[in-house]
């Protein structure tokens, strides 16, 4: 005990006969005594005992808050990711490029960002990217009030109830040729569309730099700030709450999507489609007003946060402590030689004051310093691999469940938010919790995420399995047993069906489903009023099995029970995945040093996000348009997909989530050996060490015997 008082005071107020050490910030910050410019103690230490703004838990706690409004933003994209294709006339490759667009943004700023981060005052850039964020919800809402109004049907005037009789089967003697949608196209028609699109995609530019310092900036100011013992428990609280905001905004989507786009402007006629309607489009806008106004609401406090605040009491005892065994087995910073160079001392001493010049030049060797370390960039291609699969399943599992088992966006919303990414929520708890209860070393937070993975694979396996088939649909998709269905029938030659028109209709004896009435060969359309809600019905449908009255929409799904299972067996899988999410975090900060923890959070952000945020979404887009087997085209260009191919949409996009998730596993096997021969050697070298002591302690008992003899 007596070593362990006589070495603190060592490291603290020097050694004996020299200068005192002038305290770091750290220290200073952990006494609550910064020096003011004259020197003297800051004499705001007891106000800062008495404001809530110097309180880390506060701080916890409106980080976890804006985090949370800032993920409602791009989450709800996310959650409408459908609607905005239908409403556009996107494809699943486009929707996913626009998802991904704000990570173009972020990744050429965070690193300079994160490492210039200790220079600027913390809280109030956060604030200031908080403001950006708000903005960029406000500018993805333009696109609906400088565009004209939504019709599902294209050949309906405005002021028409949009059903319209076009889609009926009338002789080609009585109406002249259809005209395609390329012939009336123009040159207005098409910029406009660009217009739209690329606002769209200017606002998840400035959404991604918006975006730049809340996350590197909260966690780093937290990790200095907390007391070590209680820093993986804030940031599982931080990641766990952070959750809530894509659960929120699948919440939000749920309700919005259920009104009508046009909720603002509804036609004079009124809609006769509902949401299950294929057609439907839902008012995708209004929830980026709502998540924007709670970004803006959280960035206030921001900007009464102090730049540095006190450590939490109980660091002082505990920081001794660390630095005391630090300045016994390794060499601290005050014992060090003073031949030396400098450049052995730490990164952040000699480069404190480089200019953004100077910082890009040395950045590759940085760069290359830490990518070097095996057990950090393992953890973090590990985490790109988990990343690349959670950014697939949040941009497109809505879509997915809306085709695969013929359920509304709504619906598929509601699921995702109410049971999917709550499960992640509570992995990432658990994760925490243990951390901090077991107080789990490297090597079993390596376990932890090694076990974690293997039962998410297991949980994941039988989704190959749950789903439903392909709609059977005339002209489109070919059945071995109904060989006719290959081709249009017959029964409608004589009609004059558009081409491009999307109106179905179904066959509820066969099942089979019609592009448009047109094609069923509908003569007739029966409007019914009840409840104040228009039906649509058609009659006389030459294509059918059996006459009478047929409801406008695709066919019901005779699986459709199956989303259940699907969706509790891959939130099973999600917590289990989730519980590595605090454990692998931690394995990046204890396992760096600690002027290169901003940098390093910096560098593996800017990784997930080019290895995994960027590339993902257009990696599943672009597979799940590998599977369309029917496609609208508008202006002589592709645009939305209308039918699937189920087997091989499910087969492609679980796929792809095994592939990742197997990737993940096989970097935390590397870690776990990694780690366990670390941990070999370390204890060979302790046994080593006290076996050369016991010799130490019995040669000068055994020296007088030797005499002797």
């Amino acid at each position: 005990m007596k070593t362990v008082e006589h070495q603190s005071q060592v490291y603290v107020d020097g050694p004996v006969g020299e200068e005192p050490q002038i305290p770091d910030k750290d220290t200073k910050a952990m006494m609550g005594t910064e020096d003011t410019p004259g020197g003297k103690a800051s004499s705001d230490s007891q106000d800062s005992k008495s404001s809530v703004f110097h309180n880390i838990k506060f701080f916890v706690l409106c980080h976890s808050l804006l985090q949370l409004s800032q993920l409602m933003i791009s989450g709800y994209l996310k959650s409408s990711i459908s609607t905005v294709e239908k409403r556009f006339g996107l494809s699943s490759q486009t929707s996913g490029l626009l998802a991904a667009f704000n990570e173009v943004g972020n990744t050429t700023l965070i690193v300079f960002v994160s490492y210039f981060g200790s220079r600027v005052h913390r809280p109030r850039l956060i604030g200031c990217g908080a403001i950006l964020v708000a903005l960029a919800g406000l500018l993805m809402t333009l696109p609906h009030f400088i565009s004209e109004p939504y019709r599902y049907d294209h050949t309906s005037s405005g002021d028409m109830s949009q059903d319209f009789e076009a889609s009926l089967c009338l002789p080609t003697t009585l109406v002249p040729a259809p005209a395609s949608t390329s012939s009336n196209c123009s040159s207005h028609m098409e910029a406009n569309h660009l217009t739209m699109v690329g606002i769209m995609f200017m606002a998840q530019i400035l959404l991604g730099v918006g975006g730049v310092p809340i996350q590197p900036f909260g966690i780093s100011y937290i990790d200095d700030f907390a007391h070590s013992n209680n820093s993986p428990l804030y940031l599982g609280i931080l990641f766990a709450v952070t959750l809530m905001g894509p659960a929120l905004a699948f919440g939000l989507g749920g309700i919005m999507l259920r009104l009508y786009v046009d909720i603002n402007r509804m036609p004079e006629g009124g809609i006769s489609i509902t949401p299950k309607d294929p057609r439907w489009v839902g008012a995708w806008w209004l929830g980026f007003l709502i998540a924007a106004g709670a970004v803006a609401l959280a960035a206030i406090p921001y900007f009464f946060f102090p730049k540095e605040m006190p450590k939490e009491k109980r660091e002082l005892h505990f920081r001794r402590r660390i630095l005391t065994v630090v300045s016994k087995d390794e060499d601290s910073p005050s014992e060090q030689s003073p031949e030396e160079p400098p450049e052995k001392q730490g990164l952040a001493q000699i480069e404190p004051n480089l200019t953004v010049i100077q910082f890009i030049k040395v950045f590759p060797r940085v760069l290359l310093r830490t990518v070097r370390h095996p057990i950090f960039l393992l953890v973090v291609l590990s985490q790109v691999c988990v990343s690349c699969s959670v950014a697939g399943i949040a941009t497109f599992l809505s879509k997915f469940l809306e085709r695969q088992f013929s359920i509304t966006a709504s619906y598929a919303n509601m699921l995702i938010g109410y049971l999917s990414i709550p499960s992640a929520i509570m992995g990432i708890v658990v994760g925490g919790v243990l951390v901090k209860c077991l107080h789990l070393s490297p090597l079993r937070c390596s376990a932890l995420c090694l076990l974690g993975t293997l039962f998410c694979l297991l949980f994941n396996l039988p989704l190959f399995f749950l789903g439903c088939p392909t709609h059977q649909i005339a002209g489109i998709t070919h059945q071995p047993d109904q060989p006719g269905l290959e081709l249009f029938p017959g029964c409608m030659e004589s009609c004059s069906c558009p081409s491009d028109d999307f109106n179905p209709v179904c066959d509820p004896s066969t099942h089979v489903e019609y592009l448009t009435p047109c094609h069923a060969g509908c003569t007739n359309q029966v409007v019914h009023e009840a409840l104040g809600k228009s039906q649509v019905f058609y009659a006389n449908c030459s294509c059918m099995m059996r006459s009478g009255l047929v409801q406008a929409g695709s066919c019901d799904s005779t699986c459709s029970h199956l989303v259940l299972p699907f969706i509790l067996l891959m939130s099973l899988g999600g917590v289990m995945a989730s519980l590595s999410h605090t454990p692998s975090f931690m394995l990046i900060l204890r396992g760096v040093k600690k002027e290169d923890k901003a940098l390093a959070v910096g560098i593996q952000f800017m990784l997930l996000r080019v290895l995994a945020w960027m590339p993902s979404p257009v990696i599943h887009g672009s597979a799940i348009d590998t599977t369309c087997v029917h496609w609208a085209w508008n202006c002589g260009r592709r645009a939305v997909c209308r039918y699937y191919d189920n087997d091989l949409l499910r087969n492609r996009f679980i796929g792809l989530q095994f592939f990742f998730k197997t990737g993940s596993l096989a970097c935390f096997v590397l870690i776990l050996a990694i780690l366990r021969q670390q941990d070999k050697e370390e204890r060979t070298k302790v046994a080593c060490s006290g076996l050369q002591k016991q010799l130490l302690v019995s040669l000068p008992e055994k020296k007088p015997e030797e005499s002797r003899v």
